[in-house]
């Protein structure tokens, strides 16, 4: 017998398109962000309730490759991908301004960010 399996505690639930790599050059830059504690289930809650909104903005951000939010146990968490760091910048703003918006009543902390250069970006 093998290891026993558990169900995940994520789950994918928006995950836009992407623009395909240029052969040879690899210029994507990623940004995680992760909302956990107080208020970050009411903004997974906003984020799939509003889909349309947050994909059109997202999608409108210059270099978008793609962007998925994550459910979690305890909130969720997000990736974005674009062609360089201005564009996860934009993208931080973005979110940022977003949850102000439509989920800025939950008393969630700011998110942790982690961002840096994609080694590997597959489909």
């Amino acid at each position: 017998m093998g290891p026993a399996r558990t169900k995940p505690e994520s789950r994918i639930w928006l995950c836009l398109g992407s623009h395909p790599l240029k052969s040879g050059r690899n210029t994507l830059h990623a940004v995680v962000r992760t909302y956990s504690g107080k208020g970050a289930k009411e903004i997974v809650d906003a984020v799939e309730k509003n889909k349309a909104d947050l994909e059109s903005r997202m999608r409108g951000i210059k270099g978008f490759v793609s962007y998925s939010a994550v459910r979690t146990a305890d909130g969720c968490f997000s990736v974005s991908v674009f062609h360089d760091k201005a564009g996860t910048d934009e993208s931080v703003r973005v979110a940022r301004e977003w949850i102000a918006k439509n989920a800025g009543n939950t008393g969630a902390a700011a998110p942790s960010v982690f961002e840096g250069a994609v080694v590997l970006h597959t489909k």
